[in-house]
């Protein structure tokens, strides 16, 4: 038996085992917009951490604890991996078929709250290290984890907490906190995410709301200051109307246009799995649909609050009125000069009394194609998944990865347990137990790999 099907092997008795260990962490809430948890959970993560020998530090931020770690291996060559301990909220509660803080395994899958954004990466990451620890009694290369409580709030503290400690974070390479097999199983490998600007727009027309018959035409309506201003924002034909909006925006490289172009067809997997008949701007599918997904800045209304929203109806006049809006960016928008766009916006169209709330935000940012970082963890994955990764110039989402690239300047690649029915951020979040398993054997070949020689010469 090989070293490399020794530890393939330990990955197939030891699965339980780490599992387990996944469900203990999922049961200890860690909402980052709850600040619940997030103390306990570092303190957790940590204690995991030193079980492996690393060296483990919990920094104090003025929000939640930073978590890092780092363990020396056989090669100086060194690896970053950039994950967090925090889950967005679990409601609707309703909706779970088992708590969303109690994770249960069915049907071949772990359900639970962060079981794939991103506890269940955290413990895959360990599990795949256990393994070479095992077979090998040392890491293949130095292995460093930077592990913050605070992604899913748009990293508050984590560039400064980055910029500080660069010399303790530094690196050859990062493997960043997501990665998936897509609807066909063929494993994904994103280059970049895209920027986001998240505010809320608030409006306050009065002390208290108001009988409607007494105000309904006489009054101010806060609802309707709201809506008349969030239709300024966005045209019919999906055009955003803020002056300047588009004047960074970078069109896709020939090298991004030709990844995109053998992408497969998502338009039927998108239609059945979201139960969506159409999409905009009359696009069919294909390349257009790709290029669509991630190349063009959104506006999208995330939430609207006002008035009465029971059951039955209440006859009022709201004073209040609120929505929640994210601009997804793309490469060269900056989230600080969307914001400023907006405020001239609201104040141009006689919305002064519109109350802009910065939620948060993040530049986007990518890595090439062609660095030899990526080829190797895309081409490593075929030993396991019978074929190399897909590689796909962005995802729409949105991270800090453009922090971690800018101070140190280094290739970030995706690799981890996700699957397109795992439902972040959704009720029912779960991970597939055979991608857990091939995610971590996936991992052994990288760390492996990065053990051989410099990526750099």
């Amino acid at each position: 038996m090989t070293a490399l099907q020794a530890m393939d092997q330990f990955l197939e008795t030891h699965l339980d085992d780490s599992i387990e260990e996944l469900k203990q962490l999922v049961a200890q809430p860690s909402v980052s917009a709850k600040n619940q948890g997030l103390q306990e959970c570092s303190e957790m993560v940590a204690v995991m951490l030193k079980k492996r020998g690393f060296s483990v530090v919990i920094h104090e931020t003025k929000g939640a604890p930073i978590v890092t770690a780092e363990r020396k291996g056989k090669s100086e060559t060194t690896l970053l991996f950039y994950d967090h301990y925090d889950v967005q909220p679990p409601e609707p509660l309703e909706l779970w078929e088992s708590p969303a803080f109690e994770p249960e395994v069915r049907d071949g899958k772990v359900f639970g709250r962060g079981t794939s954004d991103n506890k269940g990466n955290i413990v895959n990451r360990l599990f795949a290290i256990d393994s070479l620890l095992e077979v090998m009694g040392e890491l293949p290369c130095t292995v460093k984890f930077l592990i913050e409580g605070e992604e899913e709030i748009s990293s508050k503290n984590l560039e400064e907490f980055v910029y500080s400690h660069k010399q303790e974070l530094a690196a050859d390479a990062c493997i960043w906190e997501f990665g998936s097999v897509d609807h066909r199983d063929v494993p994904v490998q994103y280059l970049g995410l895209r920027g986001i600007c998240y505010v809320q727009l608030e409006v306050e027309t009065a002390d208290m709301d108001v009988h409607s018959g007494l105000g309904g035409t006489i009054f101010p309506n806060a609802a309707w200051r709201l809506v008349w201003a969030l239709a300024t924002l966005k045209n019919e034909q999906e055009e955003i109307l803020i002056d300047r909006f588009y004047e960074d925006m970078l069109l896709p490289s020939a090298q991004d246009v030709a990844l995109l172009k053998e992408l497969p067809d998502f338009a039927e997997e998108y239609q059945t799995r979201y139960g969506v008949k159409e999409f905009l701007k009359g696009i069919k599918g294909g390349y257009e649909l790709n290029v669509e997904e991630v190349y063009r800045p959104s506006c999208t209304i995330c939430g609207l609050t006002s008035g009465y929203q029971g059951d039955g109806s209440k006859t009022v006049l709201p004073a209040k009125a609120s929505a929640k809006i994210d601009f997804r960016l793309v490469p060269d928008q900056r989230p600080e000069k969307i914001l400023k766009l907006l405020r001239a916006h609201l104040d141009k169209h006689g919305f002064t009394d519109i109350h802009i709330v910065d939620l948060g935000g993040e530049a986007p940012s990518k890595t090439d194609a062609d660095d030899p970082f990526i080829e190797m963890v895309a081409a490593s994955a075929k030993d396991v998944y019978g074929m190399p990764m897909q590689v796909v110039p962005m995802t729409g989402g949105s991270g800090p990865n453009f922090i971690v690239q800018d101070a140190l300047h280094i290739p970030i690649a995706s690799l981890g347990v996700g699957y397109p029915g795992s439902g972040a951020h959704s009720p029912n979040e779960n991970i597939r137990l055979g991608d857990y398993l091939k995610s971590a054997k996936h991992l052994v070949r990288v760390l492996k790999e990065l053990g051989k020689k410099k990526l750099t010469e």
